[in-house]
């Protein structure tokens, strides 16, 4: 890659496409230094390049959360704060790159993030919401970030909520040992006829939430509304052992 990008014509950087698609390659290859000196040497940059920054900067924060010793309880890692410094240098950001600094602050979840959060969500344009990827990105930082509150009133102050939604109030729910307000919210959508066809986090957060109840008859009633297709889940199968040897 580092060959090719060193034979393409000065001329096609200006293309913003082009130097988006090389930007996100060596973030993915994990070519940082490259990466930052390809971004920090253009002259143009549009929210899509700002954008494949900051994407690699939170991938590359989740895989050294995953493989970087801890000491102490610090883990070595700034790259989060890197992409929450590129949301700052935008002017117009779009919803994606909203998107983006919310999972970033997700992943800090630190006093700092939630702050940056509640102010930024202020000033995101109302339009922006329409998007729920933008408002699920939104309330699972909240809620990582330990304000199930303010994730709950934008929840409840939505008028388009998706499954994806309901599941992260319903992780909030769980992690604030709160099972049946899990349950209400679960016969909630239900009752909206909201499609979960495709999110296994809510059937997730159901068990976990019968296993904290602990009441069988209720849980054998609930497991009944779980499709099949779930059912053959091995993350599901293990949730609902764990359920019922609990």
């Amino acid at each position: 890659m580092k060959k090719v990008s060193k034979d393409i014509p000065k001329s096609f950087y200006s293309n913003p496409r082009l130097l988006t698609s090389l930007l996100d390659a060596l973030m993915k290859c994990g070519d940082i230094t490259d990466a930052e000196s390809l971004f920090n040497s253009s002259t143009k940059k549009d929210p899509g390049i700002y954008g494949a920054m900051m994407k690699g900067y939170i991938d590359l924060f989740m895989y050294e959360l995953g493989v970087s010793f801890i000491v102490l309880g610090y883990i070595k890692s700034n790259q989060a704060n890197k992409a929450i410094d590129l949301f700052n240098e935008i002017k117009n950001p779009n919803d994606v790159i909203f998107i983006l600094l919310f999972n970033a602050c997700a992943q800090l979840r630190s006093n700092e993030a939630l702050n940056l959060l509640k102010k930024v969500s202020k000033d995101v344009p109302k339009s922006f919401f329409s998007n729920p990827r933008l408002l699920t990105s939104l309330l699972d930082a909240l809620v990582k970030c330990d304000d199930l509150t303010y994730a709950e009133s934008l929840f409840n102050s939505s008028t388009k909520k998706d499954s994806g939604m309901y599941g992260v109030i319903m992780t909030g729910y769980n992690k604030e040992n709160n099972p049946l307000k899990t349950l209400d919210l679960f016969n909630q959508m239900k009752r909206n006829g909201i499609e979960d066809k495709d999110n296994l986090i809510v059937y997730l957060c159901l068990i976990k939430a019968l296993s904290q109840i602990g009441d069988y008859s209720l849980s054998e009633s609930m497991i009944e509304q779980i499709p099949n297709d779930f059912l053959i889940d091995n993350q599901i199968q293990t949730a609902l052992i764990d359920m019922w040897v609990s």
